[in-house]
């Protein structure tokens, strides 16, 4: 298994650790309720070093961009960053992931671990215009610092004006005396807070003065367990769940990152065109449980009848709403707020209605 520079630490901490995405990573620390309600009330520390990182430089960096993602990167001003995805030749998506406009012609894209080989692959096999390509993945770290008291922590640490950063926003600075570190406005648990990326040199430098600074705040580290009941309190998308080879941006929800500006030609754009304006047969969609019982991956979606309508791509016991909640694919008439469906739990029917993410407020 891969490392971070963080591994031996999560290790000597206790935390459960985990093979995901080829990486050797902490699952949880304290427990995943504890973990979870850390972040959405006070601050909390993810290591996040497992993500993929490339760079795109040059003249037609813009235009490589533009081809292969299905958002409108050209509308994107230097210091802000941006959510899209790699649609594939079949309607579906390839990977969802940032794109940091970082200078001029030099764009910064992050991908999701599970799929850094197949995203560089792909981006080395769709450059067809001349993109200067860098893989810079195993150079950069990063840690996700999460949760309402995130920005007086890390003002602690920095000259940066952090609270000048908007949202998705960012800019590179002096971060615990290392430099050149890029301190962004982003995350993925809905609680506020910066995602940091550094070189693996100055790693523990920066966890260090981290967690020295954040002790009166009772900041703890975190395990992908909670990110994962965060980021789907959300109704946030994770690829491999709820993004895949087979979803289209257009059934995932994600029409708008998915733009039809004149001179953008992306990948299958002709077809995700037909979807938007003619429909798809099956949309995902939140649902929270009426009855007791947690709703796991793959448990089929039927009607009151016992028609299978579709199936749960995410699920959990809420720890804020104390419900089961989730989000999945359903025929499209079964998808509107409000529709009563069923998530099929062995023999059981447990009865949910579908809502408007987020769950948690």
């Amino acid at each position: 298994m891969k490392t971070t520079p963080f591994t031996d630490v999560h290790i000597a901490l206790g935390a459960k650790m985990h093979e995901f995405a080829g990486f050797n990573m902490p699952i949880e620390y304290s427990g995943i309720i504890d973990e979870h309600m850390t972040v959405v009330n006070g601050v909390g520390v993810f290591d996040v070093s497992h993500m993929g990182e490339f760079w795109v430089k040059g003249p037609k960096a813009l235009e490589f961009i533009q081809s292969v993602t299905s958002n409108d990167a050209s509308i994107l001003p230097i210091g802000k960053a941006q959510y899209t995805c790699f649609p594939n030749e079949k309607g579906g998506i390839v990977d969802d992931l940032l794109v940091y406009h970082y200078e001029p012609e030099k764009y910064l894209l992050v991908v999701n671990a599970g799929n850094i080989d197949k995203d560089w692959e792909w981006c080395v096999s769709h450059n067809t215009v001349g993109a200067e390509l860098e893989n810079s993945s195993d150079r950069t770290a990063q840690l996700a610092i999460q949760g309402p008291k995130a920005l007086e922590v890390l003002q602690r640490l920095t000259p940066v004006d952090l609270s000048a950063i908007p949202y998705y926003a960012f800019t590179t600075g002096e971060f615990a005396g290392c430099k050149n570190v890029i301190i962004s406005n982003t995350g993925y648990t809905g609680a506020g807070g910066f995602e940091l990326y550094f070189y693996p040199q100055d790693a523990m430098t920066i966890w260090n003065a981290i967690f020295e600074a954040g002790k009166p705040e009772g900041i703890k580290p975190i395990g992908l367990g909670a990110r994962d009941t965060l980021r789907l309190e959300m109704g946030f998308c994770l690829y491999g769940n709820d993004l895949d080879d087979t979803t289209s941006p257009i059934e995932a929800g994600l029409g708008w990152i998915t733009k039809f500006v004149d001179g953008k030609n992306f990948t299958n754009r002709a077809e995700l065109e037909r979807q938007k304006k003619e429909g798809v047969a099956r949309k995902l969609c939140a649902f929270e449980l009426q009855e007791k019982g947690i709703p796991r991956h793959g448990y089929p979606v039927v009607d009151a009848e016992g028609n299978e309508i579709g199936v749960v791509t995410s699920g959990t016991m809420s720890p804020v709403l104390k419900k089961g909640i989730g989000m999945g694919y359903v025929r499209t008439d079964c998808s509107k707020v409000g529709s009563e469906i069923y998530i099929q739990v062995r023999n059981k029917k447990l009865k949910a209605v579908v809502v408007k993410a987020p769950f948690r407020k």
